[in-house]
């Protein structure tokens, strides 16, 4: 973990105590070692921040090339861990930068259905995370976030958050062959069926 990401991570959690009640569940499923998958729901712009200032890890994420297009706060993004993807297209460069990184022994995160529910429903799921566990042998954590109101347009001051780290899902029982379509779409049915479980969990 780099100092600039120490830094950031405390001014994160400082934010985030003001501005929400955050409730987190399953920190006893994380690996402390090794790289690994950390897969989750995706509902808003805090969702990086949330399911990482927890960890006692760097938090590697993809985040939307757009956002690297002012060279100051592009810098400011890698170092937290943050590395561009085009969206909307085969970004083989993302796609290699994830793999290289799990291979390397850190956590990835990946929000599997590639852009913010407008609705708090899961989305259909997006092949790469799979694909990245696939080539690195990666076991995957599925998480889930929830926001307080987020939806209802009755939000509260400092609405309450909750963030569930799931049991792993080892590399083995996805069975993935990443030439056969089929199996990559049971494995994605697979981790969102064990985030939707996370979201059924009382709040």
């Amino acid at each position: 973990m780099t100092g600039f990401y120490r830094f950031a991570k405390w001014v994160c959690n400082l934010f985030c105590a003001i501005k929400f009640k955050i409730e987190v569940y399953g920190r006893e499923n994380l690996p402390q070692e090794g790289g690994f998958i950390l897969a989750s729901n995706h509902i808003s712009d805090y969702d990086p921040i949330l399911i990482g200032i927890k960890l006692k890890r760097q938090l590697n994420f993809m985040a939307k090339a757009e956002l690297f297009e002012n060279k100051l706060f592009g810098a400011v993004l890698r170092g937290l861990g943050a590395f561009p993807v085009e969206r909307g297209k085969g970004d083989n460069t993302a796609i290699m930068k994830a793999i290289d990184t799990v291979k390397g022994g850190d956590v990835l995160a990946i929000f599997p259905e590639g852009t913010r529910s407008k609705d708090g429903q899961l989305r259909r799921f997006k092949s790469g995370a799979i694909v990245v566990a696939a080539q690195t042998g990666a076991n995957i954590i599925p998480t889930s976030v929830y926001i307080e109101g987020i939806y209802d347009n009755k939000r509260k001051l400092r609405p309450r958050v909750v963030v569930r780290y799931g049991e792993l899902i080892p590399n083995q029982q996805l069975e993935v062959d990443v030439e056969n379509p089929v199996t990559i779409k049971k494995a994605s049915n697979c981790v969102r069926n064990a985030i939707a479980g996370l979201l059924e969990e009382p709040k």
